[in-house]
């Protein structure tokens, strides 16, 4: 009875787990956003001019690229190329924009927020703020950018508000009036409302800008083209056909050497490559060419797991244990080496992640999704397996012993 039942759960496994591959595995692929070097995207020149007491040094050009980099961030672009050319230009390449002009205008804006009163003369400036967000008023359903300002910024908008009760305080972007509304009375709460007929694009737009800071100084496009993927197509059918190879390669390997855990290994595969797939979709990363290094990289780890149990229950086994027991044991004795090798190697894509850009980002979160991934598969998908196999047979000889 308990062979039947074993025979029927792992059956089901196999089913549900082609079912999953079929239906999921292509749209996942297609969903999956590609980096410059696999897709292309946009790229554009900045050139910097200066502003008034404000001269264009090193120091200047990197708070820029810092800012733009902030705003880019914010309309969701990921992994961007973003660094300076000479003196006073800054280069930007992104891809997957389905807006590029519009995304082009958020981010060359210098974005200088002011507040007037009625004279011109300035009363409250950008340099306070804190935080912008944008939100639907319902009651009007416009769109309205909420902002807050940091302690400066409270007393000198509440001074502000408190001097022109009755009186129009006008809202200012770079010397543009957006609104003027009238302040009916003082604000002393450290926030206040951007209003001017926006549509939820342009107030998420705004806040975006706002949240990410004045520029430095101003720019201007001195040149703005559409780019193909910097790694040939040529070369990225080899990378995909090398790929695959690779995978199957493993595959035939494990299935040969470890025999009946080998097959359960790449059953365990199959399924962690779907949760990678799945993991990257859902949270939007890109997939670039230093991207699918750290999934292979992952793979191999993802396989060595699979090899220090399978070494250890074979242990277990040579001892004269019994199959379940040797299972436990394995596990036991194998979980610890696979814990610091990940963990380990987790950190440091940890810290690729929080300092690095670009190719570097996209290594350092495929290969963590990889890891995390490894672990949940090689510690319950796998042992399960291992178990429903155990009630199909005792042969040792099936599991390599």
């Amino acid at each position: 009875m308990q062979r039947n039942t074993g025979v029927l759960l792992l059956a089901l496994v196999v089913v549900a787990l082609g079912f999953l591959t079929y239906f999921t595995a292509e749209p996942l692929i297609k969903n999956i956003d590609l980096g410059l070097d696999l897709r292309g995207g946009l790229h554009v020149v900045l050139e910097a001019h200066e502003t008034e007491g404000e001269e264009i040094t090193p120091d200047t050009i990197e708070k820029a690229v810092s800012i733009l980099r902030s705003r880019v961030d914010g309309i969701g672009v990921r992994e961007p190329v973003i660094y300076p050319r000479g003196e006073n230009r800054v280069v930007i390449e992104l891809a997957g924009l389905d807006n590029p002009e519009d995304a082009v205008n958020l981010i060359k804006g210098t974005a200088q927020l002011e507040f007037w009163d009625q004279d011109g003369n300035v009363l409250v400036t950008g340099r306070n703020l804190t935080d912008a967000r944008a939100r639907m008023v319902p009651e009007t359903n416009m769109a309205e950018v909420q902002i807050e300002f940091d302690r400066e910024g409270t007393e000198l908008f509440a001074a502000a508000t408190e001097a022109n009760v009755g009186r129009p305080l006008a809202i200012v972007l770079d010397n543009e009036i957006i609104s003027a509304p009238v302040v009916n009375e003082p604000i002393r709460g450290g926030t206040a409302v951007i209003t001017g007929n926006f549509t939820a694009m342009e107030a998420e737009q705004l806040a975006i800008l706002l949240r990410s800071g004045a520029l430095p100084v101003s720019f201007s496009i001195m040149e703005q083209r559409t780019i193909g993927p910097t790694l040939g197509s040529d070369s990225l059918e080899k990378s995909i056909r090398a790929g695959i190879v690779g995978i199957i390669a493993v595959l035939i390997f494990m299935l040969g050497y470890y025999r009946l855990p080998g097959l359960i290994a790449d059953l365990s595969l199959v399924l962690y490559l779907l949760i990678v797939l799945g993991a990257m979709y859902f949270i939007g990363a890109v997939l670039t060419l230093p991207g699918i290094a750290g999934i292979i990289l992952s793979i191999g780890m993802a396989v060595d797991a699979n090899i220090i149990i399978y070494e250890r229950i074979k242990e277990e086994l040579r001892h004269g244990k019994t199959l379940r027991a040797s299972i436990e044991a394995g596990y036991k004795r194998a979980i610890s080496a696979i814990l610091d090798a990940n963990i380990t190697t987790l950190i440091t894509a940890m810290v690729l992640m929080y300092f690095g850009t670009g190719p570097i980002m996209g290594f350092a979160v495929t290969l963590s999704i990889g890891i995390i991934s490894s672990l949940i598969v090689a510690l319950t998908f796998t042992r399960y397996l291992l178990v429903i196999f155990g009630s199909i047979t005792k042969n040792k000889k099936l599991y390599g012993v």
